[in-house]
């Protein structure tokens, strides 16, 4: 039996596949898909459409895809950023790509009726939502940047798209401590250990891929354990840590079920009970 292409990063089914894999893999048609533009703050993609199915991992509002079905109140799509196919509910994919301004940096925030904290909140948001500012003002010394229909967000809670956070990923991936365990999860609402990975570096700029295999395999380069630093990453079977230090680490985890602080030593001895030891180590 031949080797099939990853279905994580490769789109294909026996009926319809993407028009690159022409020739790789059989289908009865080969598309190229249409844009499209994830409209709800968080969406959780899934291998099937099926709400009983796990998520693989999530898309978050602003991101862009390619739309390659739609069908039965699902769309089969492929993301932008990081490759990743699945299906979502086919509401959170808007056919109408716009001109997005900013991108949220808190790892949560609101959007309020108005440029007021007083004001009712109509939605709440996550790091990495990309959102577009038409306007801004200061309400009683408070910045507030206005989206349509007279909508704001705090205004220091955001920064102008391709601004990165500085260089030091973990500084942003400190900001998710206590943040809830989520498998799967990419957002400031619930995370994974690679999600978390991905999105802190994502918000300095770095591409990263989504889960730890992948991550394992090709993000930076192997080092060796008594090299680790500030940033250099730890792997073992299905997860990822993040070294904040020399001594300690910082990793979403089972374990506590919240994103938290760990020294590298106690994480090996605990971690190795049930999943052996340490798989590599890498520096991104």
């Amino acid at each position: 039996m031949l080797d099939l292409p990853d279905r994580r990063l490769n789109a294909y089914r026996t009926d319809l596949a993407e028009e690159r894999l022409r020739g790789v893999v059989e289908a009865a048609s080969y598309v190229s898909g249409s844009p499209g533009l994830i409209c709800v703050p968080v969406v959780q993609m899934r291998a099937r459409p099926e709400l009983e199915c796990g998520t693989d991992t999530e898309l978050l509002l602003g991101e862009t895809v390619r739309v390659l079905d739609t069908d039965g109140g699902w769309a089969w799509v492929k993301a932008d950023f990081d490759g990743y196919v699945g299906y979502v509910p086919d509401y959170a994919v808007s056919p109408v790509v716009r001109s997005l301004t900013h991108i949220i940096t808190a790892p949560r925030t609101f959007i309020y009726t108005g440029p007021d904290l007083k004001f009712p909140t109509v939605q709440a948001l996550s790091m990495g939502n990309r959102i577009a500012v038409i306007d801004e003002r200061e309400t009683r010394g408070t910045r507030y940047f206005l989206l349509e229909g007279g909508q704001a967000v705090i205004a220091g809670h955001c920064v102008a798209l391709g601004e990165p956070l500085g260089d030091d990923y973990v500084s942003v991936a400190t900001r998710f401590v206590e943040t809830p365990y989520l498998w799967g999860g990419r957002s400031g609402f619930g995370i994974d250990c690679s999600g978390l990975v991905q999105l802190s570096m994502m918000m300095t700029g770095k591409s990263v891929p989504r889960d730890t295999d992948m991550q394992a395999k090709g993000l930076g380069t192997a080092i060796n354990r008594d090299e680790l630093r500030r940033g250099d990453l730890v792997f073992w079977k299905g997860h990822v840590a993040i070294m904040e230090d020399e001594q300690t680490l910082l990793h979403a985890n089972g374990h506590t079920m919240t994103v938290s602080r760990e020294g590298l030593e106690d994480a090996i001895r605990r971690i190795g009970w049930l999943y052996d030891q340490p798989t590599g180590y890498r520096r991104p």
